[in-house]
């Protein structure tokens, strides 16, 4: 098949044109014809050689797809040939072909395009995940959403408003981006480049008013997360963009204020972990997108002949919400 690949012999990696092998399903796995895949930022450090992937998954890009079921496993009950399905993978998706476990599948609800199917299960499992999994949010809490113009940004805006009636706290860097997180459903968008967001925070909700902080930037934010986070406050990190190590690191507040401070990755879970995370977010939500009212952002679709320029883009950070390749 053909499939993306990394070319390493130059003085920076670029993505290539190649062939790999077609994958085989196991016994409980479906062989699915990629049409859309997305960009996420793991694929970057993955093709700078900084993020491998897990042990026993394809080494291609790729960590989510849509496509059409081209062959099933022989204990598959849940799809057939020709059903057009979605979901998360370990790897592989910046190919023709890819295989899923059945468990870890979706049918693409009724009208939406393979592009469109391809922009949710990364961010919006990441960000269900990191909601209600890790941080235990309640309906009525006010959540801090960093990086609200991202792709899990993007929906875990949704998801709080949608599924829990939060208030939502969000914060970017320039005038667009902040309009889209107020479409989104932002109750209140912060430039984090002219304010800061904790004084902005504090003026407007009051101190200590930030019930769960979702931070994808790490370290240039842990005092202002600690100054606005409430008594039983959740703290989650999903990434650490801006730098892993607090100079200066003051753990009073964590004792004074009783909170709980979790980091996540998903790639790395296991795969009886996704398949029940799958499960839960299609019980909890896939109604809400089918009717579409909760849905992907996508920023712009490539031929995945152009998937350099899409890396740049993204490593540019000029995208709000998803960056698609299509025409495998």
């Amino acid at each position: 098949m053909k499939a993306l690949l990394v070319n390493d012999t130059g003085s920076k990696p670029e993505m290539i044109l190649g062939t790999a092998p077609t994958p085989s399903p196991g016994d409980y796995e479906l062989l699915v014809k990629i049409k859309a895949t997305a960009l996420n930022r793991a694929d970057l450090l993955q093709k700078s050689g900084n993020y491998p992937p897990p042990k026993g998954s394809s080494p291609i890009l790729g960590l989510e797809m849509a496509g059409i079921v081209e062959e099933t496993g022989h204990e598959v009950t849940r799809y057939e040939k020709g059903d057009q399905v979605f979901g998360l993978l370990p790897g592989g998706g910046y190919a023709e072909y890819a295989t899923i476990h059945e468990r870890m599948a979706m049918h693409i609800p009724e009208g939406f395009s393979f592009e469109e199917a391809a922009a949710i299960p990364e961010v919006f499992l990441t960000a269900f995940q990191a909601l209600k999994l890790l941080g235990k949010i309640k309906r009525n809490e006010n959540v801090l959403i960093h990086a609200g113009a991202s792709g899990v940004g993007t929906a875990a805006i949704q998801l709080a408003k949608k599924l829990f009636n939060c208030t939502v706290i969000t914060t970017a860097s320039k005038k667009k981006k902040l309009k889209a997180c107020l479409e989104l459903g932002a109750d209140i968008a912060i430039n984090y480049k002219k304010t800061d967001f904790s004084e902005e925070i504090i003026s407007q909700l009051g101190e200590n008013s930030i019930d769960l902080v979702l931070d994808f930037v790490g370290a240039p934010y842990w005092e202002q997360n600690i100054n606005v986070i409430a008594m039983d406050g959740r703290l989650i990190y999903l990434a650490m963009l801006g730098g892993a190590k607090v100079k200066q690191l003051n753990l009073v507040p964590v004792l004074r204020k009783r909170l709980t401070i979790q980091g996540s990755t998903l790639r790395n879970r296991t795969d009886e972990y996704k398949m029940n995370l799958t499960s839960d977010f299609h019980s909890y939500a896939m109604e809400l997108v089918e009717n579409r009212d909760i849905q992907p952002v996508i920023h712009e679709i490539f031929d995945w002949n152009h998937a350099e320029q899409a890396h740049k883009m993204m490593e540019k950070n000029r995208n709000i919400g998803k960056v698609i390749l299509t025409g495998m």
